[in-house]
C-alpha cells in the first residue's frame, strides 16, 4: 500500500502520479486546483464525526458534536454505549444515528471491529469490514478511509461532489453515478483518495466561479 495521506509531500507523490497517468488531472493542475490534506482523529471519535455530519449542514455537524463532546469523554465506544438514547438525542442525535453509533461502538469493544489493523489493509477490504456494522454505508466507509485512516486509495463514488466534479471535468453529458464513477477511477489507483481531493477542490473552485459577481 502507498503510504497514508499524512503529509503534503506525500499528497504532492500522489498528486504527481495522477499527473503523468491521466491528462485531465493534468488539465486541473495546470489550473490551480490544489487538493487539501484535510484529517481528522482514527478510531471511533472520527467514525462517529463522519456519521453525525451526514445529511446535515456542516454548522449542524459542528454544533451537534460540540453538544454531544459534553457528555462523551472520553470519547470512547465503552463510554458512549453508556450514555443512555435520551442523553444522545438531546444532543441533537437522530434515532437512526444512535443506532449506527450503537452498533460501531459495541463492534469495536467486543474486538470484532479492529479500527487499529486498517492501516495495513487495502482500502477495499477495510471499506468492506466497515460496510458490514448494520448503518455504515459505503460513503461513511470511504469517508473514513481517507480522512480519518489518509487511506491513498479510498474512493468515495457515492459522493454527489464528487461524482458533478468528474462530469464537469470530464465534459460528460451527465453526473456519473457510483458505479461508473467507480469505473472512471480505476485509472487512479493507487491513488484514488488524492484524485477525490482534486475533484472536491475543483467542485469548489467552479462554485465560487458561480457565485462571483458578473
Amino acid at each position: 500500500m502507498a503510504t497514508l495521506l499524512e503529509t503534503d509531500a506525500v499528497l504532492k507523490r500522489g498528486l504527481a502520479y495522477l499527473v503523468k497517468a491521466d491528462p485531465v488531472m493534468a488539465r486541473l493542475a495546470r489550473e490551480g486546483i490544489v487538493p487539501q490534506l484535510r484529517k481528522r482523529p482514527p478510531g471511533f471519535e472520527g467514525l462517529a464525526w463522519i456519521v453525525i455530519g451526514q445529511q446535515v449542514s456542516t454548522a449542524s455537524a459542528a454544533a451537534i458534536w460540540g453538544r454531544l463532546r459534553t457528555i462523551l469523554e472520553p470519547p470512547t465506544p465503552q463510554m458512549f454505549l453508556r450514555l443512555s438514547d435520551e442523553s444522545l438525542r438531546a444532543a441533537g442525535l437522530s434515532a437512526g444515528k444512535v443506532r449506527t453509533l450503537r452498533a460501531a461502538a459495541a463492534e469495536i469493544a467486543e474486538g470484532r471491529l479492529q479500527l487499529d489493523a486498517f492501516p495495513g489493509l487495502p482500502a477495499d477490504e477495510a471499506h468492506a469490514l466497515l460496510t458490514r456494522v448494520k448503518g455504515i454505508g459505503p460513503w461513511t466507509a470511504d469517508i473514513y478511509l481517507l480522512f480519518c485512516l489518509g487511506h491513498p486509495d479510498a474512493f468515495p463514488s457515492g459522493d454527489l461532489a464528487v461524482q458533478e466534479a468528474a462530469r464537469l471535468a470530464y465534459g460528460l453529458e451527465q453526473r456519473p453515478d457510483a458505479k461508473a464513477l467507480t469505473a472512471l477511477a480505476e485509472r487512479w489507483r493507487p491513488w484514488r483518495g488524492v484524485a477525490a481531493k482534486v475533484l472536491w477542490a475543483y467542485y469548489r473552485t467552479v462554485k465560487a466561479r458561480e457565485g462571483a459577481p458578473g
